[in-house]
């Protein structure tokens, strides 16, 4: 289980950092940092792709309860929801984050998601958070996309 909640976290962290959206309804014409709009409230998955096909059935009902929480000062938190996928694991688990490469890649130093290694945002907005990585799966290059959201 905690290979899978660590996974589920890189995931998420990844999703974060790699995109920034501007909200075009700002009346104030600002825009929120991706540090703004990461660290806003806990993020919950939403649904997760393989090279563009739905693989969200592949994640246990246990992962997808889980929450992950970023805040400002790089530090945040994994908390395993209603249902754990083993009983024996910790509630939450804490891990430190970053963004790298001018705030389009986010790295953790605890996996939120399957496979080591940083992700790159895709998308991150107000209700939205997208990473993705590329692995190798049967000898195949395929790029796996983890949606989070509010």
């Amino acid at each position: 289980m905690r290979l899978r909640m660590t996974g589920f976290c890189a995931l998420i962290l990844a999703v974060l950092f790699f995109a920034c959206k501007k909200n075009s309804d700002d009346n104030n014409n600002t825009s929120k940092s991706k540090t703004d709009l990461i660290t806003a409230s806990q993020w919950k998955f939403d649904n997760a792709t393989l090279s563009g096909v739905d693989v969200s059935g592949l994640f246990d009902d246990c992962e997808k309860d889980n929450t992950v929480t970023f805040l400002s000062n790089g530090s945040g938190t994994i908390d395993e929801g209603v249902t754990k996928c083993d009983d024996s694991d910790p509630q939450t688990v804490n891990f430190n984050w970053n963004f790298d490469n001018s705030e389009t890649t986010i790295h953790t130093t605890t996996p939120l998601f399957p496979g080591a290694g940083d992700f790159k945002i895709s998308a991150l907005n107000d209700t939205k958070l997208s990473v993705s990585r590329d692995t190798l799966i049967a000898g195949f290059n395929q790029t796996l996309t983890v949606n989070l959201k509010h």
